[in-house]
């Protein structure tokens, strides 16, 4: 290994250790609001959603940095298949519970379910493809102990790892195109307050995709021009930060009503003011606050 190949591993590392530490540190500052709106709210899916979403994301990859740091003989039998199998079921738990928040802002319309089903299983598919490929990546022995992940440069796992943004940018224009129909243009903002859930879904769904936009870019352009050592080295990262947010923006909706995702919002006609609906009853929205 020459100097050059030691620094991007050092750099991949520090790619690995901070999304962790990100996690770690968001669960931690949000604990207190976990316990109020989810463990001591009515428990609902939505709830279920939100626990399976971070916990398996907390645990998954406490287990897998504990594994990383393992003496290679032991760790890299089962390294592989462990951070394969977790950023799966991260991707899917968040691009599941994307398509339950899109088709209760949508009036619960069973054709966009299922549309949003398809699409889900057919990018599942593709990510599968990525994930598990026979020729998706290699792991090899670090000196000094440990084991460390080469991805391939097949176009295959390139094309795998562009499924996540193309869904999110799906979502997002969902997002947008029902918050315009329910209020029009000029009423949204970034900047007004979160007066109703509509505001909150539309803030946060716009923050959630500038972010993920931010991170899936660069993750996806080590695929195609980064090295072997880089290659991929991102993906830690992006799949820490969509867990991260998603979390926050199921927070937000808790904050306002118990049914949280499945919240659906709808017009008063009496007052021009969004009520929510949980299928069994209305209520008005609360206030809620910035991430």
């Amino acid at each position: 290994m020459n100097v050059v190949q030691a620094h991007q591993m050092l750099m991949t590392r520090y790619a690995v250790l901070v999304p962790y530490i990100i996690l770690i540190y968001d669960h931690m500052a949000t604990l207190t609001e976990e316990i109020v709106f989810i463990w001591c709210r009515p428990k609902a899916l939505s709830s279920a959603l939100f626990l399976l979403n971070r916990y398996v994301a907390l645990l998954g990859n406490i287990y897998a940095f504990i594994d990383y740091l393992l003496p290679a003989s032991v760790s890299c039998s089962t390294y592989r298949l462990s951070k394969q199998v977790l950023a799966f079921l991260q991707v899917f738990i968040v691009s599941f519970i994307l398509a339950l928040r899109t088709y209760a802002l949508y009036d619960r319309s069973k054709c966009l379910l299922a549309l949003l089903v398809i699409i889900i299983l057919t990018f599942v598919g593709g990510a599968f493809t990525g994930t598990f490929g026979r020729h998706s990546s290699t792991v090899t022995n670090l000196p000094g102990g440990g084991c460390y992940r080469i991805y391939t440069a097949k176009i295959i796992i390139r094309l795998a790892w562009m499924i996540p943004p193309i869904y999110d940018l799906l979502i997002f224009v969902l997002t947008v195109t029902r918050a315009l129909k329910i209020r029009g243009l000029l009423w949204l903002s970034l900047t007004k307050s979160r007066r109703n859930i509509i505001a909150v879904m539309f803030q946060d769904g716009v923050m959630f995709f500038g972010v993920m936009t931010l991170f899936e870019i660069p993750n996806i352009l080590t695929y195609y021009h980064g090295s072997d050592m880089v290659r991929g080295s991102l993906r830690t990262f992006t799949n820490c930060m969509s867990v991260t947010l998603i979390s926050r923006l199921m927070l937000n909706l808790h904050k306002s009503v118990d049914a949280g995702i499945l919240s659906a919002p709808t017009r008063d006609d009496d007052d021009g003011l969004l009520v929510l609906t949980t299928g069994l009853d209305v209520q008005s929205t609360n206030s809620s606050h910035y991430w």
